[in-house]
C-alpha cells in the first residue's frame, strides 16, 4: 500500500484510539487520583512495550539515548499527569478540543527552534486558533462555575510538550524504528513511574472495588491508548511531517465528543463555535509546512 494511503489509515486509527482516551481517563479518575492515573498509565504501557520490544533496545545507538530521554519526558511523562490533573476539573470533551492546539504549537516551535518554514496564512491560523481556545475556555468557565477552568491551561502546556516531542522525533530520531523509540521511551519512564505510584498510596487502596474497576480502564488506556498508539504515531511522523502527524488532533475531539455525550457531557453553543474556530486555525496552520534541511 502506498505511504500516502497508509498515512491516512494511521491518522484515522489514531483518532479513534486517542479520542477514546479522554473518557478512559475520566473513568479512571472515579477510583484513582490524578497522580495514580498518570503513573499507572505509564507503568502498563511500559510493561507491555518491554514484553514486545525489548530486543529493539539494542538497536538504539548510545548517542541517541539523550533524545530518547527527552522525547519520553515531553511526549509521555509530563502530558500523562497534566491530562489527568486537568480532567479532575474540566470535561473530557473540552480537554480533547484544547488538545487540538498541538499542530499550532508544533508549527510555532518548529519555526522558532527546528527550522520549519511557514507562510502568512499559517500565522493567521495560529492567531485564530488561540482566539477559539480563549472563547472555549472563558465560556466554559461562565457556564460551569463548579469547574475550575484554570486547569485548562494544563492541556495547553501538554499540547506544547507534544509539539516539542514530534519535532525532536522528526529531526533526531527518524532513522530509528517506531518500536525502538517507543520502547526506549518507556524504559526510561518505567522506574520513576513505579516509584511515584508506590508513593501515591496505590498499594493500600488496590483492594477497594472501585479502585480495581478504575485500574481496568487505565490498563486499556496504557496498553492501547499509549503503548500501541505511540508506535503508530511515531511511524506516522516518520512517513509524513510533524504538523500532519499532529493533525490527528482535528479528529480526536469528534470521537471524544460522542463519548462525552454517552457520559452526559454537553458543550454550549458558544463552546461549539469556539471549537469550530480552533479547527479552522489548526487547518490554516497545517498548510505546507516543511522541515528545513
Amino acid at each position: 500500500m502506498e505511504s500516502r494511503q497508509l498515512k491516512w489509515i494511521y491518522l484515522s486509527g489514531l483518532s479513534l484510539v486517542w479520542g477514546s482516551s479522554f473518557i478512559l481517563i475520566k473513568k479512571g479518575l472515579l477510583g484513582l487520583s490524578a497522580i495514580q492515573v498518570g503513573s499507572l498509565r505509564i507503568v502498563f504501557a511500559g510493561i507491555f512495550l518491554l514484553l514486545i520490544g525489548f530486543k529493539s533496545l539494542f538497536k538504539i545507538p548510545r548517542e541517541k539515548w539523550k533524545f530518547i530521554a527527552m522525547t519520553s519526558v515531553f511526549g509521555t511523562f509530563v502530558p500523562a499527569f497534566l491530562f489527568a490533573l486537568a480532567q479532575t476539573e474540566i470535561d473530557s470533551s473540552v480537554s480533547s478540543i484544547l488538545n487540538s492546539l498541538t499542530p499550532l504549537n508544533t508549527l510555532i516551535l518548529g519555526a522558532l527552534v527546528f527550522g520549519v518554514s511557514f507562510e502568512r496564512r499559517q500565522v493567521w491560523g495560529v492567531f485564530i486558533g488561540l482566539v477559539g481556545s480563549l472563547l472555549l475556555v472563558f465560556n466554559g468557565a461562565m457556564n460551569h462555575p463548579d469547574q475550575n477552568y484554570y486547569y485548562a491551561l494544563l492541556i495547553v502546556i501538554a499540547s506544547i510538550c507534544y509539539a516539542v516531542n514530534v519535532n525532536l522525533i522528526k529531526k533526531f530520531l527518524s532513522d530509528l524504528s517506531p518500536l525502538c523509540i517507543t520502547t526506549g521511551n518507556f524504559l526510561v519512564l518505567l522506574f520513576p513511574s513505579l516509584i511515584i505510584l508506590y508513593l501515591s498510596g496505590f498499594s493500600e487502596a488496590i483492594h477497594v472495588e472501585k479502585v480495581q474497576n478504575a485500574v481496568m480502564f487505565i490498563m486499556i488506556l496504557g496498553v492501547v491508548g499509549t503503548g500501541i498508539a505511540n508506535i503508530l504515531f511515531f511511524k506516522l511522523i516518520q512517513m509524513s511531517s510533524p504538523v500532519f502527524a499532529t493533525s490527528v488532533t482535528y479528529l480526536i475531539p469528534v470521537v471524544a465528543f460522542f463519548w462525552g455525550l454517552l457520559d452526559n457531557e454537553m458543550l454550549t453553543p458558544v463552546q461549539f463555535f469556539g471549537a469550530f474556530i480552533i479547527l479552522i486555525g489548526v487547518y490554516l496552520s497545517a498548510k505546507k509546512s516543511t522541515i528545513a534541511k
